[in-house]
């Protein structure tokens, strides 16, 4: 019977990168693997077969050269038995090898330079910023400072106690990690003397405890855009902690504050804002002045305005980071009642208010629908 296609084996086109084909054949090894189809029947043995298939093309395809050969020549161009054949350890180790690359990226949590020490990425830092909403309007440049590491001067960053060195960790002999094997599994762990820098420290520095590193402040510059809101983040690359043996450092994560306003409250692009108004403005109508980020605007009251009345301004809120507009400012009339009042206004009050009882509903028209729904309910 022919052989089937290496790609359609794993379920990869042929332009696939390696680490495609590292997780479509970790797929199918865990689906197909003997210890999770044990049994004597054509289930066990037909996933037997799949998962010794999804084995060799595996081998066949993360291997470059032969991988070039297949992709050239077709099943002709490799050796059917490479890596499938050999028996005793040197098959099985192959097999552990691919496997234990895979578990190695499920559990190691770093990576390898070279079969040497293993190297980590380090930690990312968040930083919390608190702004105002102009600010967060209009964008601004500001300074934070935050923390960072420069190599130890006393022991020039080897961590070790002047006059004395490192030594090779002879649990790992150097490589950071360590195997636990179980049968075809390999699992690659940090190892856990030296914790993944293949060296061990007898003697620490004692101006840096052996970190080989000491921890300072340094001062950042950071735009903040215009237009940011509120739990928005700004990335820093490379900001964060370092990493460890020679791994990329980590990057800092600014996260925006947006304090309180006195006057506003932003909803997304738009702005609210209440503006309290007397009784005889909204009553008699004319023009009240309203604050914007961008300075001051009018708006013309009608005679009548009830209290609660909202006012649009077009383009008077905030353009967003991702808004080709600006937003609107909503106006809310609030009728403020008048207190302390003289004798000469209460009078002048109660004038007013006979007045308008006289003439009817004509001057309170909610209040006389209010009354009727009243009068409605307790029928």
């Amino acid at each position: 019977m022919a052989k089937r296609d290496y790609y359609d084996i794993l379920g990869v086109p042929k332009n696939a990168t390696e680490d495609d084909i590292k997780k479509a054949y970790r797929k199918l090894a865990m689906k197909h693997h003997p210890d999770r189809n044990q049994g004597e029947g054509d289930d066990a043995k037909k996933a037997e077969a799949k998962f010794k298939e999804a084995k060799e093309a595996y081998e066949m395809l993360s291997d470059p050269p032969k991988r070039a050969a297949y992709d050239q020549y077709g099943h002709a161009g490799v050796d059917p038995n490479a890596g499938m054949g050999r028996g005793g350890a040197e098959g099985m180790g192959g097999f552990a090898e691919a496997f234990g690359d895979i578990f190695g990226d499920i559990f190691g949590g770093g990576g390898r330079r070279g079969g040497g020490q293993q190297v980590f990425r380090g930690s990312d830092l968040s930083y919390a910023m608190e702004i105002t909403l102009e600010e967060a309007a209009h964008g601004k440049d500001a300074q934070i400072r935050i923390p960072s590491w420069d190599s130890c001067e006393t022991c020039h960053g080897s961590g070790a106690k002047p006059g004395t060195s490192a030594k090779t960790c002879t649990t790992c002999n150097g490589a950071g990690t360590v195997h636990m094997r179980q049968g075809f599994f390999s699992i690659q762990q940090t190892c856990p003397h030296c914790h993944g820098s293949g060296k061990i420290i007898p003697e620490p520095c004692t101006t840096c405890s052996g970190a080989g590193k000491i921890k300072r402040q340094k001062t950042l510059e950071v735009k903040i855009p215009a237009g940011i809101n509120e739990g928005m983040r700004i990335r820093s690359a490379g900001n964060g902690e370092p990493g460890t043996n020679g791994g990329p450092p980590g990057d800092l994560y600014i996260e925006i504050r947006i304090k309180e306003h006195d006057i506003f409250e932003r909803d997304g692009d738009d702005l609210h804002c209440t503006v309290p108004v007397s009784f005889t403005t909204v009553a008699l109508g004319g023009s009240i002045e309203v604050p914007t980020l961008a300075g001051k605007a009018e708006i013309e009251l009608p005679e009548g305005t009830q209290h609660g009345k909202t006012f649009r301004l077009r383009g008077k809120g905030i353009k967003g980071l991702r808004s080709s507009y600006p937003g609107d400012l909503y106006a809310h009339v609030s009728v403020e009642t008048p207190v302390k009042l003289t004798e000469h206004q209460r009078k002048l009050l109660k004038e007013l208010d006979e007045s308008l009882k006289k003439g009817g509903e004509k001057h309170s028209p909610n209040a006389k629908s209010w009354t009727d729904r009243v009068k409605d309910l307790f029928k």
